[in-house]
């Protein structure tokens, strides 16, 4: 067997935050390997699976030796000899070694890096490319389209602004190289205008700018202009997309715009979403409602247009239970699939699978703890999702997966392709480069 493990080691790693976090190194007896590192949220859905932290006084209680520990003591013992390309078999023999619902023993952050180890060691043993041992005996998916941050908000930026993220999506471009130049194109010129007006305060978690906005109103007219000053289309070359990230902000259909001075109950949410997505080209809008109001976000999904994608991400965790629910209950029509929010590969493929299963559509995330490990761009092109979300296109972090979709350009069937355009309730047309 060429893809059995020798060894698994945990090492300490920096993320994009300056915290501690986890890199994964699965060693095979063929002599190959395979290295994954952990992501972290910011803004977490109380369902996820919880990172293992030492607590205490250093780096605010978030150091990772504990869970790296857990990794010499406990994971690499128990996974020597498995076959890393059995992907259910580690990731349940990781489940088992925890024993907790929430992932707390080990801890999430120690399960996801090893999970993603273990792939990345297969892949290698097995001498292809990740994302074609991801796809196993599917077909892979072309490159996803990017989503990507321009301003940002919420716990990203010091709460300067109530909403998280304001992101643009390409909808008219032909292929993935393209989709990166048009936003590119709109970056730099939002970043002019913050400056010209006096209004940058720097750069925000995920790469994009941080402003000193008076109102969220105010951050949605900004992207427009940049959409206009980078000579593109808004509403049929470039779209925005919106994550409100609504649990940040509220509970019990009670939200506070602390921007604004507003407090609104569910039905004033709604109506202030409706009408943003009634006066700018809102394609995308992510969490509109807190997670435990499930009847509102129904509710907001059942009235807002139909060529709009209404997104789940605390509301699911990446779980496909929480998922298949949501669809009987009409709300969403969109999962975030975060593979760390559940904690293993598997996991996160059972979400992936079970939205497709419910005819939503799915959109690969990172998060806004991030480092260079690219394993998001292979998952996205392997279990063929249409879109992906990796923060803004500035940043080592963020770039480093951008830059591995355009290496893969020249390797995949159908070139810089980007989905059809019956994978999108907007509407849009692809053509490969």
């Amino acid at each position: 067997m060429t893809t059995r493990i020798a060894a698994v080691r945990g090492r300490r790693v920096w993320d994009s935050r300056a915290l501690p976090t986890i890199e994964v190194e699965v060693s095979l007896a063929s002599g190959a390997l395979g290295r994954a590192i952990a992501p972290a949220g910011a803004s977490t859905g109380s369902g996820e699976a919880v990172d293992l932290r030492d607590g205490g006084a250093d780096f605010g209680g978030r150091d990772v030796r504990r869970a790296v520990a857990g990794i010499e003591e406990v994971i690499s013992p128990a996974l020597a000899g498995m076959d890393a390309a059995d992907q259910a078999a580690v990731d349940e023999t990781l489940i088992e070694l925890d024993g907790t619902a929430d992932k707390s023993r080990l801890g999430g952050n120690a399960l996801i890096a090893t999970s993603m180890a273990a792939a990345h060691a297969a892949a290698a043993g097995r001498g292809v490319p990740l994302w074609r041992h991801l796809a196993g005996d599917g077909e892979p998916g072309g490159l996803p389209l990017p989503e990507i941050q321009v301003l940002g908000g919420g716990a990203h930026a010091g709460r300067r602004i109530d909403i998280q993220d304001f992101m643009v999506i390409a909808i008219g471009a032909a292929d993935y190289p393209t989709a990166l130049d048009w936003t590119a194109r709109v970056y730099h010129a939002a970043g002019g205008l913050l400056s010209e007006a006096g209004l940058l305060q720097g750069v925000a978690d995920e790469g994009g700018f941080w402003p000193a906005f008076q109102s969220n109103r105010e951050a949605l007219d900004t992207l427009m202009r940049a959409i206009e000053a980078a000579g593109l289309r808004p509403g049929e070359e470039v779209g925005i997309s919106l994550d409100i990230a609504a649990s940040d902000f509220g509970r019990a259909g009670r939200y506070r715009l602390g921007r604004e001075g507003k407090e609104l109950d569910s039905d004033g949410l709604i109506d202030m979403l409706l009408g943003w997505c009634a006066d700018y080209p809102v394609v995308s809008i992510e969490d509109p409602l807190a997670e435990d109001d499930i009847a509102a976000m129904a509710a907001f999904t059942g009235a807002v247009d139909a060529h709009v994608q209404v997104v789940a991400d605390d509301l699911v965790v990446t779980d496909a239970r929480r998922i298949e629910e949501a669809a009987r209950q009409g709300a969403c029509n969109a999962a975030l699939i975060k593979p760390n929010q559940i904690g293993t590969l598997s996991e996160a493929r059972a979400a992936s699978e079970a939205a497709r299963a419910m005819d939503w559509g799915r959109i690969v995330s990172a998060r806004s703890g991030e480092s260079e490990d690219t394993t998001i761009v292979h998952i996205a092109v392997g279990w063929a999702s249409p879109q992906l979300k990796v923060g803004s296109i500035a940043r080592s972090e963020r770039n480093a997966k951008w830059n591995e979709g355009l290496r893969l350009c020249s390797a995949l069937p159908d070139g810089a392709a980007l989905p059809p355009a019956d994978r999108f309730p907007w509407g849009r047309t692809a053509s490969v480069c």
